[in-house]
C-alpha cells in the first residue's frame, strides 16, 4: 500500500507507541469519513449521489468536503467516467480497502454495544 505524501503522524506523538493508534484516528475519524468507506465497501464505486442517498443524513457539502479529504489522505479515487453529461465516480484505493477489517471491526463493536445499550434500557 502506497502511502499519501501527506503524513498523518502528529509531530507530538511521533515518539510514543501509540502513535499509530493516532495516524488512524485522522484518517479516519471525522464524523463521516468511516461511514463513506463503509458504503463504498458495501456498495463498491458509487457516484456522488448514489452515495448520497446511501447516506442520506449528509449534507452535500459536507460529503464533498469528506471525499475530498479521503481522497488527499489516498483512501479515495475520484475518476470522471463521463464528460457530457458530466459525471464523477468515487472508488476505494487499495489503503482504503485495506480498512475493510477495521471498519467491519468497527460494525461488528457498534452492533454489540447498541444490543446491550437496549437490553440495559
Amino acid at each position: 500500500m502506497s502511502r499519501p505524501e501527506t503524513s498523518c503522524v502528529a509531530s507530538w506523538c511521533a515518539e510514543d507507541e501509540w502513535c499509530t493508534v493516532t495516524c488512524t484516528a485522522h484518517l479516519i475519524g471525522k464524523k463521516w469519513h468511516p461511514v463513506i468507506v463503509h458504503r463504498l465497501l458495501v456498495c463498491g464505486p458509487l457516484g456522488f449521489n448514489a452515495l448520497k442517498s446511501e447516506i442520506d443524513s449528509i449534507s452535500s457539502t459536507v460529503l464533498s468536503n469528506s471525499l475530498e479529504d479521503l481522497e488527499e489522505n489516498g483512501l479515495v479515487n475520484r475518476s470522471i467516467v463521463s464528460e457530457k453529461p458530466f459525471r464523477v465516480e468515487y472508488s476505494l484505493t487499495e489503503g482504503g480497502e485495506s480498512l475493510r477489517p477495521v471498519i467491519e471491526a468497527m460494525d461488528a463493536w457498534g452492533d454489540e454495544y447498541l444490543t446491550e445499550s437496549e437490553d440495559r434500557s
